[in-house]
């Protein structure tokens, strides 16, 4: 088959839309694929990246991409993302009105839409009205969302996707792709079956999540150690799994008892209070979710820290499933499971299928194997991937199997180095300062007579990791104390001097080293500001609340990390920084480049953008490139006569964000500094850009009268040139 006529290329698609430098594991490949006119089978674990694998060609080719998907919530959150990266998606659902499905109907008549979102039944029921109507518009691509669905060996089959094995013969030259994160060799054999794929490319990742550590913990009275992580991670976002609904509310009720910000989320609640409590958990005012096993959340939040069953998951692909919720945006996140010899009993009663003794057979068989993993001795993640055809070493390093595998090592040098730390400055820190010092950090926080003491840099051959592993085990081996104090620090022992002073010995357990298979390194390499970190999420949440969306949708954890680690201070760095498209560096760019500008001269940091390499050739004409389609809008509704405030409400935009848009016209010398700016606020305002300079809006603001915005700081500044 010819390769498809394509409008863009994936590799400037990928960059201008949706903020990423390069492809992540076979997404190229698969693209190719699907480029080539081709179909595509792709199994690639949650948060590996398949959206991307449909999205890119959808917006590659010419016609619209038709997105098959089982979740009403998931659609929306997908189209959500996709409108906020500046895409023309829509989805096409039961919860629509029949004016705004005719309205949807019109849009794709006109090819104004690239990608629809609809259930399988709306895609081949109702006497197959709407696969009739898509013969008559231009369909480049089908993809199958969740295709684990359509197999009956599959852990969620659903019997409304068997009909989309009809799509191949109404569409024979049409490419179709489908997705799932979990399929054995059963389920994939008959995945291509199912759906009468011509000639697939069948891709298969990696199922390891590296950034996820696995522990399975004994349930007998459990709920203490669940409050006592539950309070480790207050302020992280998390889903807890019960087998029943009465155990979710029995759960969300003690939680919130206890102080923790938690509801429960079950298919017998209402619909209303089902979208109530969901939309608090993405908006991240509701920290805890707790639902039922069956509960799919169909969400696509990135910054899910922790999954937590407090039942045993009927088999290991809905508890991988399930696990994969957590850290899709690639940081550490954790899965802990409570094992109980009761839940087996229930699970084996729920698994026998009347009149379907193979079926039934199936069930028990995977109960099982969930149990095996529960009850294993060996690395759990090498368990996991073993499940799915997948070799792994024997020793991961980031599961309590693992990590219970103790090695000791004579250590006196080590110990020695970090006891002297402690000495030297004088049991007055903690840990993490020690750390620094021992590591030679320039940070601006460690003062300039530790720079002096001989113990500075001389840990620099460790990792901070190690050195955090080093000072856990000398705290437990009693050769450190910590003090009882409001800010505890580290404290020496008798048995630390005998150490330090007495030729005395220290053995340690070594760190585990993870080792890693088939998968990139996506963990942050280097140091982060943890203070800017915070202030940017609590930036992203304001934002979120002001424009009534999830605050991950702005930008994921990964990215607001980027910032925090790599610095940014112009515009033309932001292209660079994980997440940025186009078009939400035009839409959120200034707030977060702003306050990333403002901690950098508060304590006198310069920037690390060289640390992320050479910047990109062609980001300055992207951005150009791009940045005129929403700023003309904005443009053309204030030359009709319309406020700034008034434009905002229309757009569902903040001012802020107009006078920006309009900013760039002063600029560009189509709309005069006068018609905003009054000229006294505008000489004070140029003054202050003399004397402070033009690096920080919040430098200018607090040094100007109230009356001056920020709006007007801008516009000024915009109409001055840079030289």
């Amino acid at each position: 088959m010819p390769t498809m006529q394509t409008i863009d290329s994936p590799a400037h698609i990928l960059q201008s839309i949706f903020g990423y430098d390069s492809f992540r594991h076979n997404q190229k490949q698969i693209i190719d694929q699907i480029l080539a006119g081709r179909d595509a089978l792709v199994l690639m674990p949650t948060g590996g990246g398949k959206s991307l694998c449909y999205q890119v060609p959808a917006l590659c080719l010419p016609g619209v991409t038709v997105v098959v998907s089982p979740l009403i919530a998931l659609m929306k959150d997908q189209v959500d993302a996709l409108v906020l990266s500046g895409v023309k998606a829509a989805f096409l659902n039961s919860t629509q009105s029949i004016s705004e499905q005719a309205a949807l109907s019109e849009q794709l008549k006109h090819n104004e839409l690239k990608l629809i979102y609809v259930a399988p039944e709306r895609l081949v029921g109702q006497d197959k009205q709407f696969l009739q109507f898509l013969k008559t518009i231009p369909v480049s691509l089908f993809a199958i969302d969740e295709a684990h669905c359509i197999s009956q060996w599959g852990h969620d089959f659903r019997p409304e996707y068997r009909v989309l094995g009809e799509l191949k013969d109404a569409f024979p030259d049409t490419p179709i792709i489908a997705l799932t994160a979990t399929a054995d060799a059963v389920t994939k054999k008959d995945i291509l079956l199912q759906l009468h794929l011509k000639d697939p490319g069948v891709f298969e990742n990696s199922f390891n999540r590296p950034n996820i550590f696995y522990t399975v913990k004994p349930k007998r009275g459990y709920y203490e150690e669940l409050t006592e992580y539950l309070e480790a991670h207050k302020n992280d976002s998390g889903i807890i799994y019960c087998l029943s609904r009465a155990a979710t509310e029995k759960l969300a009720e003690d939680l919130v008892e206890d102080g923790f910000q938690a509801a429960a989320y079950h298919a017998g609640l209402e619909k209303n209070i089902r979208d109530e409590r969901q939309d608090l958990f993405l908006k991240d005012d509701i920290k805890i979710m707790v639902a039922t096993i069956a509960f799919g959340m169909g969400i696509n939040k990135s910054n899910v820290r922790f999954v937590v069953h407090a039942d045993l998951p009927k088999n290991i692909e809905g508890y991988y499933q399930e696990t994969g919720r957590a850290g899709r945006d690639g940081l550490n996140s954790d899965a802990l499971l409570f094992f109980g010899a009761g839940d087996v009993i229930k699970l084996k009663n729920f698994a026998q299928i009347e009149g379907n003794e193979e079926q039934t057979k199936i069930l028990l068989k995977k109960l099982d194997q969930m149990v095996q993993f529960c009850e294993t001795k060996r690395c759990r993640r090498k368990y996991l991937l073993n499940y799915f055809g997948e070799q792994a070493s024997d020793n991961c390093g980031s599961c309590d199997v693992c990590l219970s595998s103790k090695t000791l090592m004579d250590a006196t040098l080590i110990a020695q180095k970090f006891l002297s730390a402690v000495a030297r400055l004088n049991e007055r820190f903690g840990a993490g300062y020690i750390i620094d010092v021992l590591r030679g950090s320039n940070s601006e926080k460690i003062r300039e007579e530790h720079k002096k003491l001989t113990v500075y840099g001389i840990g620099k051959d460790l990792s901070k990791d190690e050195w955090h592993h080093y000072a856990k085990e000398l705290l437990y081996e009693d050769y450190l104390q910590q003090s009882n104090s409001e800010y505890p620090v580290l404290q020496l022992t008798e048995k630390s001097k005998e150490v330090l002073f007495k030729s005395g010995k220290a053995f340690l357990n070594l760190p585990q080293k993870q080792i890693i298979n088939k998968e990139p390194v996506i963990f942050q390499q280097h140091a982060y500001e943890k203070e800017l970190f915070e202030n940017l999420k609590r930036l992203r949440n304001k934002i979120a609340h002001e424009e009534n969306i999830p605050p991950y949708i702005i930008f994921s954890d990964s990215s607001l990390l980027d910032l925090a680690t790599y610095l940014p201070i112009t515009s033309s760095d932001l292209p660079n920084i994980s997440g940025f498209g186009t078009y939400k560096i035009e839409r959120y760019g200034a707030a977060f480049l702003e306050m990333v500008q403002d901690y950098c001269i508060e304590y006198q940091m310069a920037t690390r953008m060289e640390l992320k390499g050479p910047p990109k050739k062609k980001v300055t004409k992207l951005v150009k490139e791009k940045e005129s389609d929403t700023k003309k809008l904005s443009y053309e509704q204030y030359q009709q006569g319309n406020s700034i405030e008034a434009i905002a409400e229309k757009r569902g935009l903040s001012p802020a964000t107009i006078e920006s848009h309009l900013s760039y016209y002063i600029q560009q010398g189509k709309l005069n500094l006068n018609e905003f700016v009054k000229h006294n606020h505008q000489e004070l305002i140029k003054a202050a850009i003399e004397k402070h300079g033009r690096l920080s809006l919040r430098k200018l603001k607090d040094n100007l009268p109230d009356s001056i915005s920020y709006g007007a700081i801008r516009m000024v500044l915009n109409s001055i040139p840079v030289e």
